[in-house]
């Protein structure tokens, strides 16, 4: 893997009616050096004053083995995401989601057998607070709570009961060019996270600082189209892991997102 992929990355916050919209960011997928996160959305408005709508997407996680480069090697997730938004006052917004993960699980050592599956169903809710810099620049900052609660693949309970986590994410967002709706946006975000276990005890883990998440995305508005992409990079750091020793795991992303407008 190249050295400049380890310097951050592209993380597209895609816009529509002069607020910020949902990015479908890619999800951590363990250990690994290269992975590919793909997602298809669908956002929708919820009034007519553009304050209020709702973004669900489906999303497919690939990536490499350990000690390999190829990204698209093994399945790695597939998500069913649903989170509606409402900017309730001049630079603020809260959201809530709900959603569905499928997880295979695979040895440690090579060659890296699939040997489970994890499912996990997961609430979250979010509030952030946008900084406008300047005509073009945008400064966000957002706080994350989620609820992870863990199934084996017949939906019995998993080692790890539940997980609370908490993400706190700064981004900046720049307009580059209001022809197809250009932006491109660099993001960093760090993840706490305490854990009740269920084997070997029912025990809690110590709350602490899991990864952080460096990320960047261009995104365009195809011409004359309800459709916008967005690709990026991010570099997952994993505290404690394999992948951290060279420079963390390396995600490329590819999205689309279908804008239904609003009805006047």
């Amino acid at each position: 893997m190249k050295k400049t992929f380890n310097i951050g990355a592209f993380v597209v916050f895609l816009f529509l009616h002069s607020f910020v919209r949902a990015q479908l960011s890619p999800p951590g997928l363990g250990d690994a050096k290269t992975a590919f996160w793909s997602a298809f959305g669908v956002k929708y408005p919820l009034d007519s004053l553009g304050k209020k709508y709702s973004m669900s997407y489906v999303g497919l996680g690939r990536k490499s083995n350990p000690d390999n480069d190829n990204l698209f090697s093994k399945q790695a997730i597939w998500v069913v995401n649903h989170e509606v938004y409402h900017s309730f006052a001049p630079h603020q917004q809260y959201s809530y989601a709900i959603s569905y993960r499928r997880q295979p699980e695979y040895e440690s050592d090579a060659p890296y057998k699939k040997e489970g599956i994890e499912q996990e169903l997961r609430l979250y809710g979010r509030y952030a607070y946008t900084f406008d810099l300047n005509e073009k620049l945008k400064f966000k900052n957002t706080i994350r709570q989620e609820f992870r609660k863990f199934f084996d693949a017949d939906f019995n309970q998993a080692e790890e009961d539940f997980q609370l986590r908490t993400r706190i994410k700064s981004q900046l967002t720049y307009n580059l060019s209001e022809k197809s709706n250009q932006k491109i946006s660099l993001s960093v975000e760090e993840l706490f996270s305490v854990s009740r276990l269920h084997q070997p005890d029912h025990e809690w883990t110590h709350f602490g600082y899991k990864e952080m998440r460096i990320a960047a995305y261009y995104m365009f508005t195809i011409p004359r189209s309800p459709f916008t992409i967005d690709i990026g990079y991010m570099d997952d750091l994993i505290r404690d892991s394999r992948s951290i020793h060279h420079g963390g795991v390396h995600y490329l992303a590819a999205d689309l997102v279908w804008n239904i407008p609003s009805k006047k």
